[in-house]
């Protein structure tokens, strides 16, 4: 059987949380021995889906859970969800196409979801309005030393 690790955070949707989340993505991946790129395309990843969860699924000034989960395998297979319990998407195939936002498109870029997947293997998006949504973002280390 092969041999995960697996965290689990809860933190509130305000700004300063988005660095945290990234940096406990870096640590807990740093057992594989990652690449530069590779810790960077996760980082970046992190940061769209949690930036993407204070800019959409709580609107305005009001705050709710957002829910971090990570896990990595030995073999090099590292998955990161990001749950929110907010307003959801009401198409998600619309909101996955390159430049589509929901925001004021002179101060939104609508790349979330592409920058996303042009870093990770898979990103899988779960929503329904009214209730949250969940992005899992999957990506396969190309080499892995520790564990």
């Amino acid at each position: 059987m092969e041999r995960t690790n697996r965290i689990k955070v809860e933190m509130l949707s305000r700004s300063e949380n988005e660095a945290i989340a990234r940096n406990i993505a870096a640590v807990f991946i740093t057992p594989l021995d990652p690449t530069m790129e590779e810790m960077t395309e996760i980082k970046t990843a992190v940061s769209e889906a949690v930036s993407n969860v204070m800019l959409h699924a709580y609107k305005g000034d009001q705050e709710g859970p957002i829910y971090l989960e990570m896990e990595t395998t030995e073999s090099g297979k590292v998955t990161i969800t990001v749950e929110d319990r907010g307003v959801g998407i009401d198409d998600v195939q619309k909101a996955m196409e390159p430049l589509f936002t929901t925001g004021d498109s002179r101060e939104r870029s609508g790349m979330g979801f592409t920058v996303m997947e042009s870093f990770m293997d898979k990103v899988l998006v779960d929503s329904s309005p009214g209730k949250g949504t969940k992005v899992t973002l999957i990506k396969s280390l190309d080499r892995v030393y520790g564990f």
